[in-house]
């Protein structure tokens, strides 16, 4: 051990030597004490045994920018997105008024959304939340997200002219009701705050929300923010659900949990008029209800699986496009409101019924690789009022984690979806008729065809997703559209997009 001493007779040149030596040695005399240490040790030790030196364990990448709160009774997170698209100029026959526009574009989106919430008093059995989310939403859509039912971006706002001031996107309150004492581990976020859960609980939801925070989930394809882009990808297309422009509803909803299944319904205001921001809150004449069966069984050994069946019906003031291709046809429309195309909206009528279904399911195939697909319909006869243009969809999805190449937090993803509109809806575009989506004007006929250039809209997706740094993620995409807006005569559209997410 060095030993130094200052003496009152010292210059203070001699003060400075030695505290400067004092600075080097201590760092080099603690190595060397640590090293005898460990060499006295060895000598201890028998001379057949082996100095085991515990395995170094590395912490998961940090996936939020900040870290949240650990106590379970608060919750503040929040995420900001940006979506540049791009599409590549396109043969096109004829356009109209909600075309798709086949001259090269590009556009950009911008999401930002910050998430609170507060645990309440528990009373016995029940468990109270409160929660609160407030949104900015900015920046356009490609051709002002017109002329393709399957769009690009599901950030944009379907009525751009809304403006750029952040508004209210969520309040509800969300109660729990344990119906067991054993407990389940459950993921903490914006829409549910506790750590662990009742296996058997009761849940109830009342106030503004969007009905995809809760149904036809899919860990694959529902996030426009990590995962696809494309509004059919992430929803189930043919689910016309209760909304306004923005995508919310208010109304109230309740799920039983089990073990390995749950059942969830919710009730939830109608828009007054299609793609409408304001509500009709006449509950009596205008209301969505949703149900949807979760089964969670897996069809391999040791992986995660789950099968999901919605079905919904909507009651509002909708039109029907059967009569308003006949009321056209036969003169009627004209001489009484001289129209010269069919206009849905002069025969709208409250109490009608929209109705459909939807299939969902995933399946976890290795510890990266997962597929999913989906299936929708509805009756197709009544106008497409809430959500897009859409009366079939299919979709088949997968993604893969990039931990063969070191990038656990890195996934690449690729998805088909062909989506359908009955026939009462493609005589309605036909004939020159507008939704709030499609409408290219009139679809033309050609010698021997004996009706219009109707196809399938069929999009094939692909993305790479890259976490940067502590919840930042950048992603390239690409979308290929096959007769958008159900048109032969248009297309085939290319659209690239980079994203880029923060989360916080």
């Amino acid at each position: 051990m060095l030993q130094f001493e200052f003496k009152t007779g010292c210059s203070l040149s001699a003060r400075v030597r030695m505290l400067a030596l004092l600075l080097v040695c201590v760092p080099i005399c603690k190595p060397l004490s640590a090293q005898q240490a460990l060499l006295d040790v060895k000598a201890a030790e028998p001379k057949n045994s082996t100095l085991v030196i515990p395995p170094r364990v590395e912490e998961p990448a940090p996936t939020t920018l900040f870290n949240h709160f650990k106590d379970e009774r608060l919750w503040v997170s929040g995420q900001f997105n940006v979506i540049f698209q791009s599409n590549l100029p396109f043969h096109a026959a004829y356009s109209g008024t909600n075309s798709f526009l086949n001259r090269g574009a590009y556009k950009t989106s911008l999401l930002g959304t910050l998430y609170l919430g507060c645990e309440l008093p528990q009373v016995g059995r029940l468990r109270s939340e409160a929660l609160y989310s407030e949104e900015y939403a900015g920046g356009r859509g490609l051709s002002e997200a017109l002329g393709v039912a399957g769009f690009t971006d599901l950030d944009v706002v379907r009525n751009p002219n809304l403006g750029n001031v952040p508004y209210m996107a969520r309040y509800s309150f969300h109660e729990t009701l344990a119906l067991s004492n054993e407990e389940v581990d459950q993921e903490r976020g914006p829409f549910a705050l506790a750590g662990k859960v009742p296996v058997r609980r009761i849940e109830a939801r009342i106030g503004k929300f969007s009905l995809p925070d809760f149904f036809d989930l899919n860990s694959i394809s529902s996030d426009s923010h990590l995962q696809f882009m494309n509004w059919s990808d992430d929803n189930n297309g043919a689910w016309d659900y209760a909304a306004d422009t923005r995508g919310y509803t208010t109304g109230g909803m309740i799920e039983y949990d089990d073990r390995n299944w749950s059942f969830r319904y919710a009730i939830a205001a109608m828009p007054i008029i299609a793609n409408g921001i304001s509500l009709d809150w006449a509950f009596s004449r205008a209301h969505g209800q949703n149900f949807e069966y979760e089964l969670r069984k897996s069809l391999i050994a040791k992986r995660e699986g789950t099968v999901r069946a919605l079905f919904y019906a909507n009651n509002a003031h909708m039109g029907n496009y059967r009569e308003a291709v006949q009321q056209f046809l036969n003169g009627s429309d004209t001489r009484s409101y001289g129209v010269t195309v069919p206009t849905i909206t002069l025969h709208e009528k409250y109490g009608a019924l929209k109705y459909g279904f939807g299939l969902n399911a995933e399946q976890e195939v290795t510890s990266d690789l997962r597929l999913s697909g989906r299936f929708g319909w509805n009756e197709g006869q009544h106008e497409s009022f809430a959500y897009t243009e859409i009366d079939q969809t299919f979709e088949f999805a997968g993604d893969y984690r990039g931990t063969s190449w070191h990038r656990p937090l890195d996934k690449v993803g690729v998805a088909g979806i062909s989506n359908a509109i009955k026939r009462d809806h493609q005589n309605y575009l036909r004939d020159g008729g507008l939704g709030f989506i499609l409408g290219d004007g009139g679809l033309v006929y050609s010698p021997g065809d004996s009706w219009l250039h109707y196809g399938r809209e069929n999009i094939v997706e692909t993305y790479y997703n890259l976490h940067a740094w502590r919840g930042l993620y950048y992603a390239l995409d690409i979308q290929h559209i096959d007769n958008p807006g159900y048109n032969r005569d248009r297309g085939p559209i290319w659209v690239g997009s980079v994203r880029m997410h923060l989360d916080f």
